[in-house]
């Protein structure tokens, strides 16, 4: 089984949601676990290369520091409860993701793509670092043993990032207007970060099916 996941690693909600997703995981023999891909989607496709101060990102996006440490502590409760410490006081910066998701992809093709999804997930919402900057996703690269020069020079390049646009793209087309999304077999769509008990009745749904 195969499971395509849009996301973003500037996503809060995706980063829960590959929490839960991977409990589903546990209870699996190994040889039963899907493979897990993970796909482009931009919350901020239009955010410039070097990103922006966080506050006026926050500010631009909910109109007010006040609703935006509202619906933050929501979601700083729910990581608390995945042993998910959010930092969220300490990101300066809210980045454009373009070379992150590039990154990934690059990782997928070397074996450690879910490392390096993972990677990414904390440096930014527990460290609060810039994970649109090179030298930083070159750092990365390295933490999950990939060779950083070969990563800085293809990050450097353009490489990779047509497809990342087509993914965002495909994702908008196919009705993906935000993320988490989790795609079962190209059949059936899970939104959001769902409890592990709704990925697990998805999966022996998709099992089911796909022995009929």
């Amino acid at each position: 089984m195969i499971i395509d996941v849009f996301s973003d690693p500037i996503c809060p909600w995706c980063f829960i949601g590959k929490r839960r997703m991977e409990r589903a995981f546990i209870d699996l023999p190994a040889n039963e676990r899907p493979h897990v891909r993970w796909r482009a989607f931009m919350l901020n496709p239009e955010m410039p290369p070097d990103g922006m101060e966080r506050n006026a990102y926050l500010a631009r996006k909910f109109g007010s520091g006040q609703r935006a440490t509202e619906l933050y502590d929501v979601i700083a409760q729910t990581g608390f409860e995945e042993g998910i410490l959010f930092a969220f006081g300490d990101i300066a910066r809210t980045p454009s993701t373009v070379n992150a998701h590039r990154l990934i992809r690059y990782a997928d093709d070397k074996g450690v793509q879910n490392e390096i999804v993972t990677d990414l997930f904390e440096r930014y919402f527990l460290n609060g670092e810039d994970i649109g900057d090179i030298t930083v996703l070159r750092d990365a690269a390295e933490q999950v043993g990939l060779d950083g020069t070969a990563v800085a020079a293809f990050l450097e390049s353009d490489e990779e990032r047509d497809a990342v646009l087509a993914d965002h793209n495909l994702a908008q087309h196919i009705g993906i207007s935000g993320v988490p999304c989790f795609i079962l077999d190209g059949r059936y769509a899970v939104s959001g970060a769902q409890s592990p008990d709704v990925f697990k009745r998805m999966i022996e749904t998709a099992t089911l099916t796909a022995a009929e």
